[in-house]
């Protein structure tokens, strides 16, 4: 399940709320879309990694046969139907809160099966498609209001642009990689970070967006350059975990951009919790 990751799950869909404004209006039954928005997104992302491991097995007995599958922990079949069941409880969570999130639940559970079964072997559309899933988790926690979507769904575009980055950081954490590979990265994600500190400066809460943005582009980009120095696997391996790792400090940028500012120190708060559970799991 690699439970560090789906930590920064959460935060994506806690900063899709506070993107939707949902923060800044108390009412009854205030936390309960909350929580099935949270535990959906645990469900989603749980079934999409454990199905990433079952495609895998058989490559994993050569490249990684720590791995649960190839090591025997656990057969393949155990595994379908683990992850099968947290895909059940993703959908089920957001559809009992609203169609629309049913529906987006739906999406991501199948651009989290395509990327694990054909779109992760593609150079571009791998990416993408892994990008994708994370854009559509920030509109999940955004469709709790869901007129939000139709006024703010193009912000998902950045966390897609973050992610496909990452993507491709990866491709070299088992045999190496290129230093253009890593460059291009490095672009992207400076991409990234001027956009959430454009569109904070745009809504007025540019110094509060910066206080999360700059440990978050401390924490990207030190192990990236080591990476750049010598794209070794190890290397370029804790460059992809600091990345994903980070992507609590961008959604807490992201919360910080909105003028949400106790949300965003509430995800800072995961983001303890994910470095101790990356020291027990894998994260990549």
């Amino acid at each position: 399940m690699r439970p560090a990751n789906v930590v920064t799950s959460v935060a994506d869909v806690l900063a899709g709320m506070a993107i939707a404004g949902y923060f800044m209006n108390w009412s009854d039954n205030f936390y309960l879309p909350v929580i099935l928005l949270c535990i959906s997104t645990i469900g989603l992302y749980s079934g999409g990694i454990i199905f990433n491991d079952v495609f895998d097995a058989e490559l994993d007995k050569t490249e990684r046969p720590e791995r649960p599958i190839p090591s025997g922990l656990i057969s393949k079949n155990a595994a379908s139907i683990f992850g099968g069941i947290f895909f059940f409880i993703g959908i089920f969570a957001a559809g009992f809160y609203s169609p629309v999130s049913r529906y987006l639940a739906a999406a991501i559970m199948i651009a989290c099966l395509t990327y694990d079964k054909w779109a992760k072997h593609h150079s571009i559309l791998g990416p993408l498609n892994m990008g994708l899933c994370r854009g559509l988790n920030l509109l999940l926690g955004m469709s709790i209001i869901s007129s939000s979507l139709e006024t703010s769904w193009f912000l998902a575009i950045i966390p897609i642009i973050y992610i496909a980055s990452i993507t491709m950081i990866s491709r070299g954490e088992v045999h190496g990689g290129s230093r253009k590979m890593l460059y291009f990265g490095g672009l992207l994600y400076a991409i990234v970070i001027s956009s959430i500190l454009i569109f904070a400066y745009t809504r007025q809460y540019f110094i509060y967006a910066l206080i999360f943005v700059i440990p978050f582009a401390l924490m990207i980009y030190l192990p990236l350059i080591k990476a750049i120095k010598n794209p070794i696997g190890p290397n370029i391996g804790k460059a992809v975990k600091s990345g994903v790792i980070a992507l609590i400090l961008m959604n807490a940028a992201w919360a910080s951009a909105f003028g949400v500012l106790h949300v965003a120190i509430f995800i800072v708060f995961l983001l303890p919790i994910s470095l101790f559970l990356s020291k027990a799991f894998a994260v990549t």
